[in-house]
C-alpha cells in the first residue's frame, strides 16, 4: 500500500477475507486492481493468524518484500518443466513425479514443518506457472501423507492480481507442458481443478481518486478500451512535465531505465558518492531490494523501497525524492514542503522457516541480512519493478511494451490523469488481456454468496477442528520417536528408562483406540445439533482423557525426569524427556479448553485497510531517535557478545558495530571494553600513516580481519579524547 490519505472506512470484503482465512480451511485467491491494499493484507494475516503458517513467493525479490523464502528454495523444486505425470519419457530437464522426489533432500526438521503447516500464503500468484503450483501439490501431498488431499490437507492463500505480470515461461518448455495444461498460469494446475479457491476481490481504490481515471483504468484492465478511453489517454501524449516536480520514467526494459539514470546521473555537477550494502550471512544477490552499490550525487532523483512506519509516514515504497545533501556518511533528502529528512540505513531480513517443537509453532530463521539505505535511482524504473509503486508523476513509454498486462500495470501506477505524461502514444494492440484470465475473474463471489458459503464453512471447520482435537496420532508419533531414541542409550537405568518410554507409548495407543469411537460419537452429535446433548458428551470426554493422559503418560515421565536428578551424563537425553512431556501436557491443554463453537480459533478482529495498517505500524512503531542506542547498551551491559545483540533485536551486525560506536563516541562505552589492544594498537598505527582518510581506504589497508565497526569505534574514540 502507498501513503495515499484514506478515510478511515470499513471494508467488509477486508473483514470477509480475514474470516474465511482464520476461521475455515478453504483455499481463497485474494486479488484486486492495482491499489486496493493486497500488501497490506499479506502483511495483515501474518501477524493476526493463529495457524501454522509460511509465506512463499515466484522470485527472490518478492519474497523479500513479503517477508517470506522463494518457492524453489522451500519446496527444492526443479527449475526445468513438472509434468503431473508418475513417468515420462520426455527429453532431459523435464521433471515427472518420480524424478521429483528422488532429487528432494529434506532434514527431518523440514519434514515435522511441512507435517505441521497449516496455511500456505503464496504472493504474486500471477507470475506462478501451473506447474509449479502442481509440483507443491505433489510434495505436500507425499511428505504429509496424505496423498488423496490437495496440497495434503494445507490451506493455500493465494495473493495476486492476474491481470498484471504473467507467469515467464520459454517457448520450449510450454511445447512440452500443453499437452497437460490448458494455460500456463496457476488457476490451470491440476490441484486448482481439483480444489477451486474462494474468489474475493478487494473493491476499495486507494491509490487514484478521480472516477473518470479509474473506469479508464478498468477498461484497460479487462481489455475493453474504447475509442474514446485511448483518446483521454492518449491525450497526455507529448505533456509537458510540470517543472519542479519529480517526475519517473516507465518503460518496458531493464537497459533503457539503467541507461535514463546513468545519464541523469551523470549530468549532475559535483562529486560522486558510493555507498556499499553490508551483507550479513547468507543473502542471495538476486534478492536485493536495492543496489549494493548505491551511486549519488546531490541533487539526485531517488525513490524510497520501504514504507515509513511511523506515526508521521513521510515517505512510502515509491515515493520519489531529490536527494540535498551527500557526503561519505550521510544522505539528506527533500521530502514535501522542503522538509528534509536525513537517511538511515535499512535491513532487510533473508529467513527461512523452521519448526519450533517446544513452542508447537512455526518460527522464522533468519539466514542473513542486507543492510543499505532504502533508496535507489528514479529517473527512471522498469515496467516489472514498478509493480506495486505509487507515482504522483510519470513519464510512461510502454510503446514496445511485450507482455500482456504491462500497459495495464504502468497506467495504474500513477494517481490521476494530470501527473501522467506519455511518451509515446498507446496503441490498441498494446493492450491486452489473456482470454483465460478474463474466463478465471469471472468465477468472482458475489457478496452474499461469500457470507453464506463463509458461515457454511466456518461451522464445518470448527466442527472439525472439535473432532481433530480428540485426536492423539501425533502424540503417538512422538511417544515413538522416544522409545526409538532411548533404545541403546547409556543411561544408569536404561531397562527403567525403556520401560517409562514403552508404557507411556502403551497407555498414549490405549487412550487413542477410545479416543477413535469417540470421535465416531461426535461426528454423529454434531450432525444432530443438539447443543445441550453435545456439551454434555464434550464435557465428559475432557475430564476423561484428561485424567487417563496425566495418569499414563504426564505422571510417569514426570517421576522419570525426578528419578534423573544429580545423574550423570544425561543431558540430552533429559532434554528429550522434557520435550515428550511437553507434548503430552499441550495436548492435555488443548483437550481442556475445547468447547463447541470455540475450538481453536477466535475470529480476528473487523478492520479496515487503514485500521489494519494502523494496527501493523503499532507492533513496530519507529522509535524515536536514540532509544535504539538505549536498548543495544542495556543489553552490552549484561555482558553478552555483539552477535548476540543483534540476534536478540533482530538486527544486523552492521547495525550493533555501528550502535556501539556511537556510545564509545558518546562516552558510555569505553574502547576497552569492545577492542582488543593489538587491534586498537593497529587500527591507530593505520590511523596515524592515513590522516583524514574515510573508512573504506582504512579498511581497505587493515584487511579482513577488522569490521567498520570497530574503525568507526576508534575514530569516535580519538575525537572524543580530542574534545
Amino acid at each position: 500500500m502507498s501513503n495515499i490519505n484514506v478515510p478511515m472506512e470499513s471494508n467488509p470484503v477486508f473483514d470477509t477475507a480475514v474470516d474465511f482465512v482464520n476461521n475455515t480451511a478453504c483455499h481463497i485467491f485474494l486479488t484486486g486492481k492495482a491499489g486496493t491494499g493486497k500488501t497490506t493484507f499479506l502483511k495483515y494475516i501474518k501477524e493476526h493468524t493463529a495457524k501454522r503458517s509460511v509465506v512463499v513467493a515466484p522470485t527472490g525479490v518478492a519474497a523479500i518484500n513479503a517477508g517470506g523464502v522463494t518457492m524453489h528454495s522451500f519446496f527444492q523444486l526443479p527449475f526445468g518443466p513438472y509434468v503431473p505425470v508418475t513417468r515420462t519419457t520426455h527429453a532431459e530437464g523435464v521433471t515427472d513425479r518420480q524424478e521429483l522426489f528422488r532429487n528432494i533432500r529434506f532434514s527431518e526438521e523440514k519434514r515435522e514443518l511441512l507435517r505441521d503447516l497449516e496455511l500456505l500464503i503464496i504472493d504474486e500468484v500471477s507470475m506462478v506457472r501451473c506447474d509449479t503450483l502442481d509440483a507443491i501439490d505433489a510434495i505436500l501431498r507425499h511428505f504429509r501423507k496424505r496423498p488423496n488431499d490437495v496440497f495434503g490437507g494445507v490451506q493455500v492463500l493465494y495473493i495476486g492480481d492476474l491481470f498484471q505480470l504473467p507467469p515467464v515461461i520459454p517457448q520450449s518448455e510450454w511445447a512440452v507442458l500443453k499437452t497437460y495444461y490448458t494455460s500456463e498460469f496457476f488457476f490451470h494446475a491440476k490441484a486448482i481443478e481439483q480444489a477451486q479457491p474462494i474468489y474475493i476481490a478487494l473493491k476499495k481504490i486507494y491509490r487514484q481518486n478521480e472516477q473518470h481515471f479509474i473506469d479508464i483504468l478498468n477498461r484497460v484492465r479487462n481489455d475493453e478500451a474504447t475509442a474514446r478511453d485511448l483518446e483521454v489517454l492518449n491525450a497526455r501524449y507529448g505533456a509537458t512535465p510540470v517543472a519542479g516536480k519529480n517526475y519517473i520514467t516507465l518503460t518496458s526494459h531493464n537497459h533503457k531505465a539503467d541507461k535514463i539514470n546513468q545519464q541523469e546521473l551523470a549530468k549532475l555537477p559535483g562529486r560522486l558518492y558510493e555507498f556499499q550494502g553490508t551483507v550479513e550471512g547468507d543473502f542471495p544477490e538476486k534478492a536485493l531490494p536495492t543496489d549494493m552499490t548505491l551511486q549519488l550525487k546531490k541533487g539526485a532523483q531517488v525513490m524510497f523501497i520501504r514504507n515509513d512506519t511511523s506515526e508521521d509516514r513521510r515517505y512510502f515504497n515509491g515515493k520519489i525524492v531529490t536527494v540535498k545533501e551527500v557526503n561519505e556518511e550521510s544522505i539528506t533528502v527533500i521530502l514535501n514542503e522542503g522538509e528534509e529528512l536525513q537517511l538511515e540505513k535499512e535491513t532487510w531480513d533473508n529467513i527461512r522457516y523452521s519448526y519450533n517443537q517446544v513452542d508447537d509453532k512455526i518460527d522464522e530463521e533468519k539466514l542473513g541480512a542486507f543492510s543499505q539505505y532504502p533508496v535507489r535511482l528514479a529517473w527512471a524504473v522498469t515496467i516489472h519493478k514498478s509493480q506495486g509503486l505509487t507515482f504522483e508523476h510519470a513519464i510512461i513509454d510502454a510503446g514496445e511494451s511485450f507482455a500482456p498486462g504491462q500497459v495495464y500495470v504502468a497506467l495504474s501506477r500513477c494517481t490521476s490523469l494530470d501527473g501522467m505524461v506519455l511518451h509515446s502514444k498507446i496503441e490498441r494492440h498494446a493492450i491486452s488481456t489473456h482470454k483465460e484470465v478474463l474466463a478465471f475473474s469471472g468465477r468472482e463471489h458475489a457478496a452474499e454468496e461469500l457470507q453464506e458459503t463463509l458461515q457454511r464453512e466456518r461451522h464445518i471447520f470448527l466442527n472439525q477442528r472439535l473432532i481433530e482435537t480428540f485426536d492423539l496420532q501425533k502424540l503417538i508419533e512422538i511417544a515413538e520417536k522416544h522409545v526409538t531414541f532411548t533404545q541403546g542409550k547409556k543411561l544408569p537405568d536404561v531397562a527403567g528408562a525403556l520401560a517409562c518410554a514403552r508404557k507411556v507409548l502403551d497407555s498414549i495407543r490405549e487412550q487413542q483406540a477410545v479416543a477413535l469411537k469417540f470421535r465416531s460419537q461426535l461426528g454423529a452429535l454434531l450432525e444432530e445439533n443438539d447443543h445441550n446433548k453435545l456439551k454434555e458428551r464434550v464435557s465428559k470426554a475432557i475430564d476423561y482423557f484428561s485424567k487417563a493422559l496425566t495418569d499414563g503418560a504426564l505422571q510417569p515421565l514426570e517421576a522419570h525426569i525426578e528419578s534423573l536428578k544429580g545423574a550423570a551424563k544425561v543431558k540430552k537425553y533429559l532434554r528429550q524427556v522434557r520435550q515428550v512431556k511437553l507434548a503430552v501436557s499441550r495436548k492435555i491443554n488443548s483437550i481442556q479448553s475445547a468447547s463447541h463453537g470455540e475450538t481453536i480459533f477466535n475470529t480476528a478482529p473487523r478492520l479496515s485497510v487503514v485500521e489494519a495498517e494502523e494496527a501493523l505500524r503499532q507492533k513496530d512503531p519507529k522509535r524515536e531517535k536514540g532509544a535504539s542506542l538505549r536498548d543495544t547498551l542495556d543489553l552490552f551491559k549484561t555482558g553478552i557478545t555483539l552477535p548476540e545483540i543483534a540476534q536478540k533485536r533482530g538486527l544486523a551486525l552492521g547495525t550493533i558495530e555501528s550502535h556501539i560506536a556511537s556510545l564509545v563516541g558518546s562516552g558510555e562505552i569505553s574502547i576497552g571494553e569492545v577492542i582488543s589492544e593489538s587491534k586498537l594498537a593497529r587500527i591507530m598505527t593505520v590511523l596515524t600513516e592515513m590522516p583524514g582518510s574515510s573508512l573504506t581506504p582504512v579498511k581497505a589497508k587493515l584487511g579482513d580481519g577488522f569490521s567498520f565497526g570497530e574503525i568507526r569505534a576508534v575514530m569516535n574514540h580519538l575525537e572524543l579524547n580530542q574534545k
